[in-house]
């Protein structure tokens, strides 16, 4: 397994992580089991990148990578990220990144885990009535308890960014990050090079649908939260299909998945850039990593940025509420 620096610390991370998220919930049925099955699988093959965070299922994705990790605590680095609330149904009530529920959080995410300690903490999103100053203060000081090694921030401006990193390093910048999401290359990733800050890319197969194996809305679960995302609506979907499908032929041609070639642009546009891709099979997990050992040449590259160059996409990467929250 390759390895990626983390910020500016001698931490190393696997080139490719594994995100956590949808073994329990917004993708579609959940299966504990084989979720625990590819947790251990990634370990085995040296993924020791795990990403979760306290609103996946309402805390029992957190609970989940808990039980993935009893017995084998010291072969991953664990983020998880707070700040998104929610109610015990799981309805979403607001951003909170007031210092005292700093503290709130990351302790019940502590008992969640079974942990001692976070390895990577995020801010999930920005809250707006709250100085970052202020919050990344709050965190600064679970680092000085040992309750946290590294800070990180999601879905933050570069001007918040900086703000952030003044009053204690921050190590990570999780941000949305593929072939079909290539907003940060106008500012965010200049900012986190300058700043020495890890990129971290979320859903670098678009939300599976780089993966090649999404042909229509119907082969969704009727309760996948992907249904809502307007890249997967309408006119919207046909539009992106035909992209994917150009990138399927160039897959077969360089006998890869249209999956390992997405992950593998992503890898390659610079060793700060630490994908996090989901797996829910061990299938998935396997021919994911395996991306790491694509080299693509410069043709390569410059035929992918032809045939999705930034803003190819059609529609917005989130409905227009989560649009508010992101890159703030």
């Amino acid at each position: 397994m390759q390895h990626r620096r983390l910020g500016r610390s001698d931490v190393k991370v696997s080139a490719v992580g594994l995100g956590c998220m949808g073994m329990s919930e917004f993708y579609g049925p959940r299966d504990d089991g084989e979720s625990l099955q590819v947790i251990h699988r990634a370990l085995d093959l040296g993924v020791n990148f795990l990403d979760t965070a306290d609103v996946y299922g309402n805390g029992r994705n957190e609970q989940l990578v808990g039980r993935a990790l009893k017995g084998r605590r010291d072969q991953a680095l664990l983020a998880t990220k707070f700040g998104n609330v929610r109610d015990t149904a799981g309805n979403f009530l607001a951003i909170n990144g007031r210092p005292e529920y700093v503290r709130q959080a990351c302790d019940a995410s502590l008992r969640r885990l079974g942990v001692e300690h976070i390895d990577l903490y995020y801010q999930h999103r920005v809250d707006p009535t709250v100085p970052i100053e202020e919050t990344v203060g709050a965190m600064a000081r679970l680092v000085e308890e040992g309750k946290v090694r590294f800070l990180g921030l999601s879905e933050a401006a570069p001007a918040t960014l900086r703000r952030a990193h003044k009053t204690h390093p921050i190590s990570a910048l999780q941000t949305e990050y593929s072939l079909w999401s290539r907003d940060p290359e106008t500012e965010i990733l200049s900012t986190c090079r300058e700043l020495g800050i890890t990129f971290v890319a979320y859903s670098p197969l678009g939300r599976g649908f780089l993966s090649g194996k999404i042909k229509s809305p119907d082969d969704l679960a009727p309760d996948d939260w992907r249904r809502m995302n307007p890249r997967f609506q309408g006119a919207n979907f046909q539009k992106n299909l035909d992209l994917v499908r150009r990138v399927e032929a160039m897959a077969r041609e360089k006998g890869v998945t249209p999956a390992q070639l997405a992950l593998a642009w992503v890898l390659a546009q610079g060793q700060d850039i630490v994908p996090i891709p989901g797996a829910s099979r061990i299938s998935h997990l396997e021919e994911n990593i395996a991306a790491a050992e694509i080299a693509l040449s410069r043709d390569d590259l410059a035929r992918l940025d032809e045939i999705l160059p930034l803003g190819a996409a059609a529609g917005q990467r989130y409905p227009e509420g989560g649009m508010k929250v992101v890159n703030r």
